[in-house]
């Protein structure tokens, strides 16, 4: 009897073949940002296509940069990039794992085990590994101090390009991510890492990156007469054009008299006019506008000696709006028909000043009445030196408001992936179903963290490995080792050590994260066993 094919403009593939090619490319995937974990990890140089070059150690920005073409790899860059948002570090880690389990959960497939046995598995696994590190794992941030604050934020950096400066940094980053403290409706504390704002200036090293209290605009006056300083200050957030207003286009007017054509012109500077006359009737004295404003319109408020900023960007208008407690504009118009401006809409801050920073002017709005907001100047020498400060301060950024928000940390080092796997294996005998072997491979899996991390360090992998596990092993099954579960690498001396005490810490929110979204991902990845590939339709040569 013959089989009848289905008729697929296009091929498909099935089975054993598709997870492997699958497998392949997360593997190929994971092997690319594997040599940049951890504090002695490695940078990627990647040039774009017009030659832009970014020299980078985050895993999110490395896998967004590579624009994968691969259905099932393209899974892992969106994994990261949730990492990155949901946690802010952590990315690679994250890639890594992923990977990890996929290559273990085809192993067990070509055994003949079922997916789905695999899959229920993982999913046992994932939950106990997550209740594990919140019921044993985890310590309490109170019983450490404000310590456990910077060392978070220090381990955070310890694998960027700013590891070595990493106890300035970590002192600014948590002093940042204090100074934005604000209480919700809700009554919760929430910690708004985009109320800091990062600007990047060429020249000096840096140390000399300083935090500035206020928000910082990267521009300065749009006219030499205007004061430098207005305190206190009344604020104009607008997103409308202050620009001679013109008719809009495809309106035409027939004109008999030229003394008309001077009329209509003269109304169309009026409008502005008026405009400009409203704004400051209702008390503004500082005006940040999105769009243009033109030498005419800037001469009335030289007059007025009042600070006008022109092409501002969005983003930072609605965060200027939002710490000062103004309204964005975004048209005059109100509900009569008529233009009118109401000094509601006005934000309010202690001051206002223009400073120089390096050799660029810079607004500051410093005392805001609604939230705090404050400016981290970074200095240094090219600008791929200071993209790459900027992403690595943001991963201490976020891992600083994590650890606040969720008041808990872990050890860092490979100690909670070791713990993990040493009671992950144990569990695992403990059942008789064959979810049994899935658990166990998902413990191996989770050793895949700190044999990279020895790896990456020139170190011997097997026995660092060996011995963390032994350590860990001691400690979950001996009531009088239990100090043990902190332990973790030290990459400078090859060495096992405490990490807890040696200031390795990292918020535990980031592990359950990174072990919940691993997993997620290897299991949507390994429930295909089926893939059709279409052509695309022949373009007509008529067309």
């Amino acid at each position: 009897m013959a089989i009848q094919a289905l008729d697929i403009r296009g091929e498909r593939q099935t089975g054993q073949d598709v997870r492997t090619q699958n497998v392949m490319a997360c593997q190929a995937l994971s092997n690319i940002v594997k040599t940049s974990l951890g504090p002695v990890g490695l940078d990627k140089m990647l040039v774009d296509d017009i030659g832009d070059v970014t020299v980078t150690n985050d895993g999110a920005t490395i896998l967004k940069m590579l624009e994968v073409e691969h259905p099932a790899a393209k899974v892992l860059v969106e994994l990261a990039e949730l990492q990155d948002r949901e946690v802010g570090d952590g990315t690679t880690s994250v890639v890594i794992v992923a990977a990890e389990l996929l290559k273990r959960a085809n192993v067990l497939v070509q055994n003949k085990i079922h997916p789905t046995s695999i899959i229920g598995g993982y999913r046992l696994a994932m939950r106990e590994a997550c209740k594990y590190i919140e019921e044993k794992l985890s310590i309490k941030v109170d019983k450490l101090g404000k310590d456990s604050l910077i060392n978070c934020a220090k381990t955070s950096m310890s694998s960027k390009i700013i590891g070595t400066d990493s106890d300035f940094f970590s002192k600014m980053a948590v002093d940042a991510v204090q100074a934005v403290k604000t209480v919700n409706e809700k009554g919760e504390v929430k910690y708004p890492v985009k109320a800091i704002n990062i600007l990047k200036a060429h020249g000096q090293s840096a140390r000399d990156s300083y935090l500035l209290n206020g928000y910082a605009l990267n521009m300065g006056r749009a006219a030499q007469g205007m004061p430098m300083r207005i305190a206190p200050a009344r604020i104009a957030c607008l997103d409308v054009n202050l620009q001679k207003s013109k008719m809009q286009m495809g309106v035409q007017v027939l004109v008999s008299d030229p003394k008309e054509l001077d009329k209509i012109r003269e109304r169309e500077s009026d409008i502005t006019k008026e405009r400009i006359e409203k704004i400051l009737k209702a008390g503004a004295n500082v005006i940040l506008t999105s769009k243009g404003i033109d030498d005419m319109s800037l001469k009335y408020f030289v007059e007025a000696g009042a600070i006008a900023v022109r092409r501002v960007k969005k983003e930072d208008l609605r965060h200027v709006a939002k710490a000062t407690g103004a309204t964005p504009v975004l048209t005059f118009a109100d509900m009569e028909g008529g233009e009118s401006f109401d000094p509601s809409f006005l934000g309010s801050a202690d001051e206002v000043v223009e400073e120089r920073v390096a050799d660029d002017e810079v607004i500051m709005i410093k005392g805001a009445k609604s939230s705090r907001a404050v400016s981290i100047i970074l200095r240094g020498a090219n600008d791929y030196f200071l993209d790459e400060m900027e992403r690595s301060l943001h991963d201490a950024l976020s891992i600083v408001k994590r650890t606040l928000e969720s008041n808990t940390v872990v050890a860092g080092g490979g100690a909670v992936e070791a713990a993990l796997s040493v009671y992950l294996e144990n569990l695992a005998t403990t059942l008789g179903s064959r979810e049994q072997l899935a658990i166990a491979e998902f413990a191996e899996a989770l050793l895949i963290i700190p044999r990279v991390l020895a790896v990456n360090a020139a170190k011997d992998s097997i026995e660092l490995v060996a011995k963390l596990r032994a350590y860990h092993h001691n400690a979950q099954t001996k009531a009088d080792k239990q100090h043990l579960s902190g332990t973790g690498l030290d990459l400078v001396k090859g060495t096992v050590r405490n990490n807890v005490e040696a200031g390795v810490l990292e918020p535990a929110m980031s592990k359950v994260k990174i072990i919940q979204f691993a997993t997620e991902a290897a299991i949507t990845i390994l429930r295909i066993d089926d893939m059709i590939r279409l052509e695309k339709e022949p373009q007509n040569e008529d067309d």
